[in-house]
């Protein structure tokens, strides 16, 4: 199995997939291959990848979005690793198009923010919220992604691999400055104690914290301020397709869910942050 799933590995990152896409594919043909080491995988029919499908769903209770993904893997594995094209289409999940992102009130973001004293954790929180960055792209985000002269991020390499520029709050930029004299990171913008990227436990683990301290009872993760960052975007009446770039879809539509607020006009673009 091992070494199926390191020529599966190997194939990928020859094809240019983003780190984490590895990551997660890898994880999941490893599991299907473990629950068909009794079957010749030539032999594997769709009907037996259906039928492990359901049993993911019935058993196991898989969300939609891992559904989607274990049936990516499985079908990419077999392309590059077996030369057989798969026609898996029928068994991905139907996308719910009633449901609305969740996301804080400005009021909310503020006091979270007022209420985190850690510097760095304070930077962290500004720049899920400020630039909407995903939870990756917050760990992955170097020093030199920092341009103050045109006060745009850029990041790289990020879902699909794609690079995209993002509008620098001039408030995140003088509480980095701050920041960058107090912690001297080296290579990362967020770096751990012994250097190297930070760990996705720990801004998970200060956002929660922060939602705690500003008493909001619902769950907060890193992509709710994301979320919030689009919906006060489109609130304030950013243009949707400057929203669309700010997160880096690739779909208008994608985009689209949060005209739920309001029917807003054309603003100029600041980052929210600015406007707390």
């Amino acid at each position: 199995m091992k070494t199926k799933l390191t020529q599966f590995r190997d194939l990928l990152k020859v094809q240019c997939y983003a780190y984490r896409t590895v990551k997660s594919y890898s994880n999941c043909v490893a599991k299907f291959l473990m629950a068909f080491s009794a079957y010749k995988l030539e032999a594997v029919t769709e009907k037996n990848i259906a039928n492990y499908i359901h049993h993911l769903v019935e058993k196991e209770g898989i969300s939609a979005s891992y559904q989607r993904q274990m049936l990516g893997a499985i079908g990419k594995y077999f392309e590059l690793c077996e030369g057989r094209k798969l026609d898996l289409k029928h068994l991905y999940p139907k996308r719910n198009q009633n449901r609305l992102p969740k996301y804080l009130t400005k009021d909310e973001v503020r006091k979270m923010l007022d209420r985190t004293s850690n510097l760095k954790h304070r930077c962290i929180l500004m720049l899920l919220y400020g630039a909407g960055f995903r939870l990756s792209e917050v760990l992955n985000v170097k020093i030199t992604d920092v341009d103050s002269s045109s006060m745009r991020l850029m990041v790289r390499g990020s879902k699909g691999n794609k690079d995209r520029l993002v509008v620098l709050s001039e408030t995140l930029l003088l509480e980095l400055r701050k920041y960058f004299l107090q912690y001297k990171p080296n290579v990362f913008l967020f770096e751990g104690p012994k250097g190297g990227k930070y760990s996705s436990r720990s801004v998970q683990a200060i956002v929660k914290q922060a939602a705690q301290r500003a008493g909001i009872s619902k769950p907060v993760t890193p992509h709710i301020l994301r979320h919030s960052f689009a919906t006060h975007l489109v609130e304030s009446g950013i243009d949707i397709r400057y929203v669309q770039e700010m997160l880096g879809h690739n779909s208008i539509k994608t985009t689209q869910i949060y005209t739920h607020i309001t029917d807003v006009a054309k603003g100029n673009l600041r980052s929210p942050l600015d406007m707390l």
